[in-house]
């Protein structure tokens, strides 16, 4: 699981968990066959369709020196009916 970074909560994010649809921040160089081939190896899924965006680095200030943190890339995975990825989050009390 090299180029996945995490799963993205958002509301957006959790409106498309209803149409078997997952978010997940992957590493800016990865490809889309690679992140295909981690998310159906890692979680035993079928993967049938791949959307990704870049998202822009934030801007970051130090003094009077102003630079960028890294971009990252976006990918929303839809699984076949049938397949779902568990609960990546637990509740904790």
């Amino acid at each position: 699981m090299d180029g996945i970074k995490y799963a993205v909560f958002t509301d957006k994010s959790i409106r498309l968990l209803g149409k078997n649809q997952y978010t997940f921040n992957v590493e800016s160089g990865s490809t889309r066959t690679e992140i295909k081939h981690w998310v159906e190896l890692f979680f035993g899924v079928k993967v049938i369709a791949m959307n990704s965006h870049r998202l822009p680095g934030k801007v970051k200030r130090k003094g009077l020196l102003l630079g960028l943190q890294k971009r990252y890339r976006r990918m929303i995975i839809t699984l076949q009916p049938g397949y779902s990825i568990p609960p990546l989050r637990t509740k904790r009390t």
